[in-house]
């Protein structure tokens, strides 16, 4: 199906952002589409001065651009998926993902010794990035870092005290900023959906659903709804360290999912394969093997009562 009008495209500014809302476009573009980007800033790109947990705002990369697609100043909005919470806002419909991209993180550190180091300063404002961490190096430190990527890489370069940042790998290999002192992750579950771009447009916008799913990368999709499903179940968000990754491999469906303590002292875990028909429930049915784990419940609802502190940001 053909628009005979330009697709109104909202997104953030932000370069990583332009290159995510190019990707759709151009594959709008290649089945026939006239498109054009809408720009548009979020919460979590104008409020830089507080780590992204502290800001109590659910969705705070997505929140303005689906006003903008409530409000039809643009068709449909393109969002790092792991970015958009759960449970999506009345009448916003998760129309497409593109194929995925690389899912892990990645470390950058100014000398590579420092992960045989018992003592250093590693920044991240991610509190699943911080409890992995912190698992695996106890002793290590970990301060916040905001931004857009390249404020991040800029800010590391100018300070002294900071060892390493943490990235996701997809971010990285997409503005072509991987160096030779960035370290792939293998060991560090990701955010669920990391490396998923998302396409939302309106619940009752019926010719951009079918548009939309021309598109649709279809193991992509299956990954983070049972990702997804396995957050919503454990009702986390950006201040809960959860992490799941679901991959798929000869009509099976191969998860690992996992929940930590904040300070990396704890956590706990499921690991399965099944059937890929098996895979509408198989995200819930997850988190509830982890609900069963002595302790697990009780984490969940010490991390969800933490008061967490309003240490800025570094500048």
């Amino acid at each position: 199906m053909k628009s005979s009008k330009k697709i109104r495209i909202a997104t953030r500014s932000s370069p990583l952002a332009l290159w995510q809302a190019n990707a759709v476009k151009q594959k709008l573009e290649s089945i026939g589409h006239n498109c054009v980007l809408v720009l548009i800033e979020s919460t979590g790109d104008v409020q830089l001065n507080q780590p992204i947990y502290a800001l109590g705002i659910t969705g705070v990369f997505t929140k303005q651009l689906d006003i903008a697609l409530l409000n039809n100043q643009a068709d449909i909005a393109v969002h790092s998926l792991k970015d958009v919470p759960t449970k999506l806002p009345e009448n916003i419909f998760l129309s497409a993902v593109l194929e995925r991209g690389a899912n892990e993180d990645v470390i950058l550190v100014k000398d590579k010794e420092i992960l045989n180091s018992t003592k250093a300063t590693i920044a991240t404002s991610s509190v699943r990035r911080s409890a992995q961490w912190l698992a695996k190096y106890p002793n290590h430190k970990m301060v916040p870092i905001r931004g857009n990527v390249q404020t991040r890489l800029r800010k590391f370069d100018e300070t002294n005290d900071i060892d390493a940042v943490i990235f996701a790998k997809a971010g990285l290999e997409r503005l072509n900023l991987l160096t030779t002192n960035t370290i792939t992750l293998d060991w560090m579950l990701p955010a669920p959906s990391q490396g998923i771009i998302g396409i939302v447009c309106r619940d009752d916008d019926a010719d951009m659903k079918e548009i939309c799913s021309a598109i649709n990368h279809q193991e992509s999709f299956i990954a983070g709804y049972v990702e997804r499903q396995f957050l919503n179940r454990l009702l986390g968000g950006c201040s809960v360290p959860i992490s799941a990754l679901a991959k798929i491999s000869d009509n099976q469906l191969v998860f690992h999912g996992s929940i930590h303590a904040l300070d990396g002292s704890k956590y706990f875990e499921e690991k399965r394969t099944l059937l890929l028909t098996e895979w509408e429930s198989s995200g819930k049915e997850a988190a509830e093997k982890i609900l069963k784990q002595a302790g697990a419940k009780e984490l969940l609802e010490e991390i969800k009562n933490n008061n967490w502190d309003n240490e800025s940001a570094l500048d």
